[in-house]
């Protein structure tokens, strides 16, 4: 097994790394470092989050750069803050032994003009969210001229936020680079066009398979009814005392509805949302490291960047749209070399994602049956034994009690003792769960290999899909027939607007302040599209969207049948 001092790094990189306890490189690390150590060759690293890609590209930065000039020479850009100061973070820990090498972020929510001011003093590394980048760019408080090293970290997930016109005009603004490193876990089709207009046959390295999923992740999951989700969550997070878990939900509207239901209800939890200010976002997030919250629930754009070593659960309160989504929600867990649960809870009609979804991580997704209450009361019996038998009583005088809880506890048995203090902990679990109802629903779409709480496994894998679910949740269609029970409306936006299926459906949700379950089919044309809803929700559609404007044009919504 390759080490660290045989990819031919600077002596002083190897001490830091060594003391950081890094021994021998991860796969990515392996195959980058030797490659960029030249400085000269553009580079594509593919490889999924939590691979060492940090290290894999800061490594060789820091032995390539000229301490002595005290300008920018090597720019690296992500997409969020979090990360970005994830990224510097990471630098500084590796340039310790390195003497004159400064390192800035630079990044919304936090002061231009202090950031300006460390600018000046000379750096020549520079972490950056893209807008934040730009803002500096146009007031010309950066220069970029000298910039020989151009990262880009995170391009996927870049690209998914709606960056890509402005990594495109960072590259413009960096003419004299002497390479380009792009670092992603996915290769969508806008991501190869960006690397071949910018790049000059660069040296490529995928670690695993493209947009496959790590393989430390035990992929589950549960079929309920709709109204049941909250109810099916709740239970999901008492099964699993010892959770340590971000949950994922489509709105920002959802996530704070359910944190402050859960909060309610006695459970550790906070959001993270885009209505958040700076400071709000970052308490909730230092919380979160600190594990003061058990839980952190979040939209994906809240999200984006979000490194916390130690996740043990990623729940999927519902799929995301887009489900190229998927991979970077369940690459929260699973991180270096751990091993970490993603769960799913899918209405019914959802399922016929979830084989797209293991094509794309390449990796099976296993039903689980929702616990009974029984099942949560049983692991949570467990849990406080388990506890009890953990007390470390080695530290407190505690014989000095022991006489007064010999004479207090006398004609008490020791059978009662323990379910007393068992009761203490264990009672609200009982009580609410004692006559608790059975949440699954048996989906009759799609069969695939379950497992029970014993860990069996079924060896059934069928598909059978019936005509309504294959078009369904943003299926296509080109008939003028609404699906039984839905309004099928017409509106003036398409994709010559920008929008794809997942996006024009998230536009509308935002805009009617609909629930997603209440969605049909959707078929997006150039110029305008059809959206199916149900039928006692289709004038409360209308009315939110009809006459609304977007980017400057009336938007038109009406029932395409009584057009």
């Amino acid at each position: 097994m390759m080490t660290f001092e045989e990819l031919g790094l600077d002596a002083r990189l190897i001490q830091a790394t060594s003391e950081l306890g890094y021994v021998n490189p991860t796969q990515i690390q392996e195959k980058a470092i030797p490659v960029l150590l030249s400085g000269t060759k553009d580079f594509i690293g593919l490889a999924q989050t939590g691979t060492g890609k940090t290290a894999a590209f800061s490594l060789p930065l820091l032995h390539i750069l000229q301490p002595e000039n005290r300008f920018p020479q090597a720019l690296i850009v992500c997409p969020t803050r979090e990360l970005c100061v994830q990224i510097v973070n990471e630098i500084e820990l590796f340039k310790k032994h390195l003497k004159g090498i400064a390192v800035v972020a630079v990044y919304g929510g936090a002061s231009i003009g202090l950031q300006i001011r460390d600018l000046k003093r000379g750096v020549q590394i520079v972490v950056a969210t893209p807008g934040r980048l730009i803002d500096l760019i146009e007031r010309k408080a950066i220069d970029l001229e000298q910039i020989k090293y151009v990262v880009l970290d995170e391009a996927d997930e870049m690209l998914n936020m709606g960056f890509k016109d402005d990594i495109e005009f960072i590259l413009q603004n960096t003419p004299k680079r002497e390479s380009t490193w792009l670092f992603s876990a996915t290769m969508p089709p806008e991501i190869r066009k960006v690397s071949k207009k910018y790049m000059n046959e660069p040296f490529e390295v995928t670690v695993g398979k493209v947009n496959s999923g790590n393989k430390s992740i035990d992929h589950q999951y549960y079929v309920t009814q709709a109204q049941h989700r909250y109810e099916t969550l709740k239970r999901l997070i008492d099964f699993n005392p010892g959770i340590y878990g971000i949950i994922f939900t489509r709105t920002k509207a959802d996530a704070q509805g359910i944190a402050e239901k859960l909060t309610r209800e006695g459970y550790d939890i906070d959001a993270l949302h885009g209505d958040l200010t700076q400071a709000q976002r970052d308490k909730v997030m230092g919380e979160f490291r600190d594990k003061t919250l058990q839980l952190l629930i979040a939209t994906d754009v809240a999200a984006r960047g979000i490194d916390v070593q130690g996740i043990t659960h990623v729940i999927n309160y519902e799929l995301p749209d887009d489900i190229e989504v998927y991979t970077h929600r369940s690459g929260r867990t699973g991180r270096a070399g751990n091993t970490g649960i993603c769960m799913s809870i899918v209405h019914a009609r959802e399922t016929f994602k979830l084989k797209s979804i293991e094509r794309l991580i390449q990796s099976q997704i296993l039903k689980v049956e929702i616990p009974s209450g029984k099942d949560v009361c049983r692991k949570q019996f467990y849990a406080v034994m388990d506890k009890i038998l953990e007390v470390d009583i080695t530290h407190g005088d505690y014989d000095t009690y022991l006489p007064m809880l010999q004479e207090k506890f006398a004609d008490v048995s020791k059978e009662e003792i323990l379910q007393r203090m068992a009761a203490v902990e264990f009672d609200r679990f009982l009580k609410y769960y004692e006559n608790a109802e059975d949440l699954n629903t048996r989906d009759n779409a799609r069969q695939p290999r379950t497992r029970d709480f014993g860990g069996n496994r079924n060896e059934g894998f069928q598909d059978r899909r019936g005509s309504r679910d294959n078009a369904s949740r943003g299926g296509s269609y080109s008939n003028n027939t609404a699906s039984s029970g839905y309004a099928r409306l017409f509106v003036n936006l398409g994709s010559k607007d920008g929008f794809y299926k997942a996006s024009l459906l998230q536009f509308i949700l935002d805009m009617s302040d609909l629930k997603k379950d209440s969605l049909g089919r959707v078929d997006v044309k150039d110029m305008n599209s059809w959206v199916e809803v149900e039928q006692s929700l289709a004038s409360q559609m209308i009315k939110a969207i009809d006459g609304k404007n977007y980017k400057g044009r009336r938007i038109r919504m009406n029932d395409a049948n009584n057009r």
